[in-house]
């Protein structure tokens, strides 16, 4: 069966790696090959993620860059991106504590906050595969996600289209709205990331070595 994997790169990296940094470097693809049937031949993986913003950590944009370059080295891979927006807007304060002593004097009304925000990868992802069960460029497609924005445009594929969409969960439970238009579900686990890594180093198609971020490590985390 043809399958095309959807990958919410943003969505995994909240639910299943930020807090498991000897994980990202994870290679998309094996791990989907590892989570799916051996009927499922994956002829394509989007990848849709921003790049991210430097404001917070100046390291970042090098380490997102290394890895994207090492997803680049999968044949079948393809990166789409939206935008990454870090503002600093001001938001009603919640009430003080009714009981117990009040760390501020005067209580404020409203603080202002870094708010970090991705922009645009739910929606082309939606729209791709749309896009693509139209076109009949799949048999199956795997969205790999708990982002339960997605769940209309899976639902046109499924009762509309009439073609399966399976949901790869990068959570420790899948939202009910995904599961209840999703054609199957399939979990991650620590064993799954763990025999998906990429090699250390990756090679690529100039002979070029990428070498794993030192700072991705069993223990802590930097982002």
């Amino acid at each position: 069966m043809r399958t095309i994997i959807y990958v919410d790169g943003f969505n995994l990296y909240y639910r299943a790696l930020k807090y498991n940094p000897q994980f990202k470097w994870l290679n998309v693809k094996a791990l989907a090959e590892d989570v799916l049937s051996s009927d499922n031949v994956v002829t394509a993986v989007k990848y849709y993620t921003a790049r991210v913003s430097a404001r917070i950590d100046s390291d970042a944009p090098r380490r997102q860059q290394i890895y994207f370059d090492a997803l680049e080295t999968i044949p079948e891979l393809e990166i789409f991106q939206g935008k990454f927006l870090v503002t600093k807007p001001y938001a009603a304060l919640a009430p003080p504590p009714q009981n117990g002593k009040s760390p501020f004097k005067p209580w404020p009304t409203v603080v202002r906050i870094i708010k970090t925000e991705e922009k645009g990868s739910d929606v082309n992802l939606g729209a791709h595969l749309v896009r693509d069960a139209f076109t009949n460029a799949f048999d199956v497609a795997v969205v790999l996600s708990n982002d339960t924005d997605l769940c209309e445009p899976i639902r046109i594929v499924v009762e509309e289209l009439q073609k399966p969409v399976g949901i790869i969960c990068p959570a420790e439970n899948v939202a009910n709205d995904l599961q209840d238009v999703a054609s199957f579900v399939r979990h991650i686990s620590h064993s799954r990331l763990a025999r998906s890594q990429f090699p250390n180093p990756v090679v690529d198609a100039d002979g070029q070595e990428l070498h794993k971020p030192t700072d991705w490590v069993e223990q802590g985390d930097d982002e």
